[in-house]
């Protein structure tokens, strides 16, 4: 039972307060025992019966949960660093898929990749991401867009949950695009969704949340209602990319349909802000994307200020936000999103938690809850997010243990 000492601050993160609550301690100190926590507080007031139990020196850093990557891409071949330049001399994103870029351009990489390929490059994802405090990944196929594809790329998320230390959450994204086998036949596409690929991986776990992105190059709010609840009928709970390029009545569908979360959002109505607060939707800021795309930034303040939950993430994908840097991205929903680092944080903790449906056991420092959490180089939670450097990580533990920064294991 280790006793974590000379803790400058901690941030709880605890869910009582709403966004900006983080309640911090100063001068504390952390024990846990196996994989959870038994006891945190200030560490004047440390229980005797932790007085001969080992301690170790936090060297007065500041101590946060283990951060939660709540929207990624994990798995996909190739690279798409010829768009990169493409948006910058003027061609829209729009543009760059209608021609046969974007998404289409990665599902062939991903197809001709093998399942060993992507599970190896995915490992080295996540190995990095893990040094930068990351100690959970949600993770989306949606590069395959056939059966086999598909199931590829979720059974790397599988056996990715059991051969790394990361926590890995799976969601089936396979209404992404409509693949170009299906160009004319779009209803039989989303029939292979619904009664071929949603059956099959919920019967065999491979996925517990169905994912949709509604946009004029996808998917309709009509047709994204109906794959949904196909989803629903096989236990997968609904996910959704929306209202990212244009106000496409997204974020009340999520609504609508009882969504984990509704991601992007840069365009959501003032009606649909309100449908997701009385729905308990959690709102998820993809800053990085809205920085590689140009785009306006997604109002954060005003789903902060509806009572809507906001969690921030990386996007990792290799088109719109070809980065997994997670830190980052809390600078990014401060500078673009208006959000305060206090408010950014606990949208990288606690409310990333409840966008994959781990509140309960992850996303806060509290006892009972598992012993994920961050050492970072800085005096305060403001003073890490403002003074962005490469990586102010000085050490993480996932499930009590230390990760090891130079391989696989913890």
């Amino acid at each position: 039972m280790p006793l974590l000492t000379n803790i400058a601050t901690l941030a709880t993160c605890a869910q009582p307060g709403g966004q900006g609550a983080l309640h911090t301690i100063a001068r504390a100190a952390l024990a846990w025992e196996q994989e959870s926590i038994v006891w945190v507080g200030k560490e004047v007031a440390c229980p005797e019966r932790f007085t001969t139990v080992p301690r170790i020196d936090a060297g007065g850093a500041l101590v946060v949960p283990g951060l939660i990557d709540c929207h990624t891409h994990l798995a996909f071949g190739g690279w798409r660093a010829d768009e990169f330049e493409e948006r910058i001399l003027g061609k829209s994103y729009l543009e760059i898929a209608r021609s046969g870029g974007g998404i289409a351009g990665t599902v062939r990489h991903t197809r001709a990749d093998s399942e060993e390929v992507l599970f190896n490059r995915c490992c080295t994802f996540l190995r990095e991401m893990g040094q930068m405090g990351v100690s959970t990944v949600e993770c989306k196929s949606g590069y395959g867009l056939t059966l086999d594809d598909e199931a590829k790329l979720l059974r790397v998320y599988r056996r990715l949950a059991h051969h790394q230390p990361l926590r890995i959450a799976a969601t089936f994204l396979g209404a992404h695009v409509v693949p170009p086998e299906y160009r004319n036949d779009r209803p039989g596409y989303i029939r292979l969704l619904c009664e071929e690929m949603i059956p099959r991986f919920a019967a065999e776990g491979l996925a517990e949340f169905c994912d949709v992105f509604v946009e004029e190059t996808a998917f309709s709010i009509g047709e994204a209602r109906h794959i949904l609840e196909a989803g629903k009928k096989h236990g997968l709970r609904p996910k959704l990319h929306v209202d990212q390029l244009r106000d496409g009545g997204g974020a009340c569908l999520a609504a609508e349909v009882g969504a984990i979360s509704a991601d992007h959002l840069e365009y959501a109505s003032a009606d649909g802000i309100r449908a997701m607060a009385d729905a308990g939707v959690v709102a998820v800021s993809l800053p990085i994307a809205t920085l590689y795309l140009n785009q306006r930034p997604m109002p954060a303040r005003r789903f902060v200020e509806a009572g809507v939950p906001v969690a921030v993430a990386t996007d990792f994908n290799p088109g719109s936000a070809p980065s997994f840097h997670l830190p980052l991205a809390l600078t990014l929903a401060c500078t673009m999103n208006r959000m305060t680092p206090a408010e950014a944080l606990k949208g990288a903790t606690l409310f990333a938690a409840q966008a994959i449906g781990r509140e309960k056991r992850i996303g806060s420092l509290e006892v009972g809850k598992q012993a994920d959490f961050v050492l970072i180089d800085a005096p305060d939670v403001n003073h890490w997010i403002y003074h962005f450097r490469a990586n102010a990580v000085q050490e993480i533990f996932v499930r009590g243990k230390a990760f090891n920064f130079s391989g696989d294991g913890a």
